[in-house]
């Protein structure tokens, strides 16, 4: 891997002085060992609210509570306490293209939750019929069961359906949104999952082109890539046939590609090839042909991959997942990888790194105008460091994409529940939504 060009990266401006954050912008990034999903406002750079995806204290008895006499459980025993019923291992999030959902998947709880961006709100919650002084006011909805291990789930570029991969069934499940809001709000005949895909082993994430006419489907079992080729109704309703199942052995050996994405000029899908320590790029036109491969370095370990594009500069990152001891201040932090996708395609590689502020490197998402970036990370900070045993978030600006600088890192704290604390914990995905505005699903 390059040498890092930012490793003491010093802080921007605040983040309210960065072109770029409208009053309906947030940050929503899912927390998988506490099973909520944090927000937060990028004009402060502090967490808004907890929404919570946990049936916790929805009764004033023990078996409902999430703190019991006093102690806390650990993560396996809160998953498992008596009568829970709410969400676990919040993971996959993405927002539909106009902004106004997030759609979260639990992949223990093997669901999808649906999230109304303006009220920050579950859809499908209902009060609750013991709600109290020491309890919570609504009940959690159990959302839309979709099968075992749903991993990310997609929404289709006009909003109509919303595809999940479920790794743990080799399939796809095709939902219809409208139907779905519909279902969750009450109506027991509203028909959600319109249809399922048979697809490669161990589906992890599904992404389509612009048109809506290809979808890419990557693999966490082979070395495949599936391509359906998409025929649209007159009500905006696809009907999938594959098309291709693309061999990517020679960029992929391990068979392990958790994240895909395409660029948003829509003419390249890239790739996270996670045990390779690469990513690749191919054309989102037939054949589909490998554009590029660049290897990240031993044990870089990428997760997401996220774009920026401005007068500036034009720039693939790649989020890593290995922690590096020598960070800022000597505290350990991960790095992202800059591509530097100006290049000619075959040309491109890494020009750079900058560390995350963080540990384990997860999601990442830019703003609209692609001035901010915003990253989450799986693991807590380590004892005496500004954030000692919080899950954090960090904030860059990225005016110039190939030096970004760093802004803020945000602690997530917690979400306080009547019988005590829940800790945000384990971030997985963020994403970057300007509510009621077309997204990058869009």
């Amino acid at each position: 891997m390059a040498s890092p060009m930012l490793a003491q990266a010093q802080p921007a401006a605040p983040a309210a002085r960065v072109p770029g954050i409208d009053a309906a912008d947030r940050v929503f990034i899912t927390n998988e060992d506490s099973n909520t999903i944090a927000v937060i406002d990028p004009a402060t750079n502090t967490v808004a609210r907890t929404i919570n995806l946990t049936s916790f204290d929805e009764d004033p008895r023990p078996p409902f509570r999430y703190v019991t006499g006093g102690v806390a459980p650990t993560h396996a025993a809160m998953i498992h306490k008596p009568l829970y019923h709410g969400c676990i291992d919040a993971h996959g999030a993405v927002p539909s293209p106009d902004g106004r959902l997030i759609a979260t998947s639990g992949r223990g709880s093997s669901n999808i939750y649906l999230t109304d961006t303006a009220q920050l709100r579950v859809i499908g919650n209902t009060p609750n019929p013991a709600a109290g002084s020491s309890t919570n006011a609504e009940r959690i909805t159990t959302g839309l069961l979709v099968g075992r291990e749903p991993h990310e789930p997609t929404f289709s570029r006009n909003g109509k359906e919303l595809w999940v991969t479920i790794r743990g069934e080799d399939r796809i499940a095709v939902i219809d949104v409208e139907a779905a809001i519909r279902h969750l709000r009450g109506d027991a005949s509203a028909q959600t999952i319109r249809m399922y895909v048979g697809t490669l082993p161990g589906p992890a994430q599904v992404w389509f082109n612009r048109e809506n006419t290809i979808a890419f489907v990557a693999s966490q079992k082979v070395s495949k890539v599936d391509v359906f080729e998409l025929r649209m109704d007159a009500g905006g309703f696809t009907f999938p046939q594959r098309r291709t199942t693309l061999d990517i052995a020679e960029q992929d050996k391990p068979g392990f590609t958790p994240f895909l994405k395409t660029t948003p000029d829509g003419n390249e899908v890239w790739f996270s090839h996670k045990l390779a320590d690469a990513v690749s790029c191919r054309s989102t036109r037939p054949e589909f042909g490998l554009l590029d491969l660049v290897p990240l370095g031993a044990n870089a370990r990428p997760n997401h991959v996220e774009f920026v594009e401005n007068p500036r500069g034009k720039v693939t990152y790649a989020s890593l997942a290995r922690v590096d001891d020598n960070g800022p201040g000597g505290v350990a932090s991960s790095r992202i990888a800059i591509i530097d996708r100006a290049a000619a395609p075959g040309a491109r590689k890494v020009v750079g790194t900058f560390f995350t502020h963080g540990r384990e490197s997860h999601g990442l998402w830019t703003n609209p105008e692609n001035t901010l970036l915003y990253v989450a990370h799986e693991q807590d900070e380590l004892p005496g460091t500004p954030n000692a045993g919080q899950t954090v978030c960090s904030a860059f600006d990225v005016r110039d994409p190939l030096r970004p600088a760093f802004i803020a890192q945000i602690p997530l704290g917690s979400l306080a529940l009547p019988s005590g604390e829940l800790r945000n914990k384990k971030s997985i995905n963020l994403v970057y939504v300007r509510v009621g505005a077309r997204g990058q699903t869009g």
